[in-house]
């Protein structure tokens, strides 16, 4: 049971780490500059070691299958971190950056369910390999690149990111039951993206330095 809370509390910053991402993204009027902050969140989760769905998935494949397990439960922290942050921020004086988030929501409610999962499994592949490149890369500018830079691309590419949406969703009130269905299918691209490149590896030749 402890490790289960340590699981859930670890995703549950996670989550408010995220909703600071997205608040600076939407605060900024330049999209570039929101796109490099918004990886300020990023970088607080794999320095502090928190939870994030997306950075963990991808390791499902490595794991017994009872990580599917500890994967639910950091899916539902980092959920409750993102809405209770977009919960607070909405009684807050910046709360008008709930017009942007609404505007952002509309765009990806209005997309087909088959857009929707596509661009979450290209956002899900970016985060498997900020996390991976985090935790494999020594060299201290390496590990920054890795977090940021990655993060930059999925963001300015229009990629999907469920935990990043569980935010946008609720700081625009938009919640409904497609908006759930929306997420689901957000959950499963990131699954996918983030599974295949630990799948394509395993059939990688081994090299020797």
């Amino acid at each position: 049971m402890k490790k289960f809370i340590d699981i859930f509390l670890r995703a549950f910053a996670t989550g408010i780490a995220i909703a600071v991402g997205g608040i600076v993204y939407l605060s900024c009027d330049n999209k570039y500059i929101g796109a490099l902050l918004f990886g300020t969140g990023l970088f607080v989760i794999l320095s502090f070691g928190f939870n994030l769905f997306t950075g963990k998935v991808g390791y499902a494949v490595e794991k017994n299958p009872s990580f599917v397990i500890d994967l639910f439960i950091i899916w539902l922290g980092n959920f409750c971190g993102t809405a209770v942050s977009a919960l607070l921020v909405l009684n807050t004086r910046i709360c008008c950056i709930s017009d942007k988030a609404a505007k952002l929501c509309d765009t990806k409610l209005n997309d087909t369910p088959i857009s929707i999962f596509i661009l979450a499994i290209f956002c899900g592949m970016l985060m498997f390999i900020a996390a991976d490149g985090y935790k494999t890369i020594s060299n201290s500018v390496g590990k920054i690149l890795a977090i940021f830079l990655p993060v930059i691309v999925f963001i300015l590419s229009g990629f999907e990111h469920c935990v990043a949406n569980m935010f946008y969703f609720t700081l625009a009130e938009a919640w409904s039951t497609k908006t759930f269905g929306y997420l689901i299918i957000m959950t499963l691209g990131n699954a996918a993206g983030g599974m295949m490149i630990p799948i394509l590896r395993k059939g990688f030749i081994k090299t020797e330095a």
